[in-house]
């Protein structure tokens, strides 16, 4: 009768992760670089970790983003479409 109920594609857990994994790149990237006098060969390897965890988190972060942004207009427009295919009720059913 109803087609089948949307459900989000990002769980709270994902969405923290996304968020946490960009913040804490940041963080690690800053912390690194207010320590930084000269740089040595396993340092550049440190920079250069830490700026690949900053991109994936940046992309991460996007996407859970713009799919949690899609997921609450498919809800609301589905939502929308149940509430009117309902129609009024009548006091016969009160």
């Amino acid at each position: 009768m109803f087609p089948t109920k949307y459900r989000r594609r990002n769980t709270v857990a994902f969405t923290v992760l996304a968020y946490f994994t960009f913040f804490a790149g940041v963080a690690m990237f800053s912390i690194g670089l207010y320590n930084a006098d000269n740089l040595q060969l396993n340092e550049k390897g440190y920079y250069i970790a830490v700026m690949i965890l900053v991109a994936v988190g940046a992309i991460l972060t996007q996407k859970v983003t713009r799919d949690n942004a899609e997921d609450d207009d498919i809800l609301a427009e589905q939502e929308r479409l149940l509430n009117n295919s309902r129609g009024p009720i009548s006091s016969k059913e009160s």
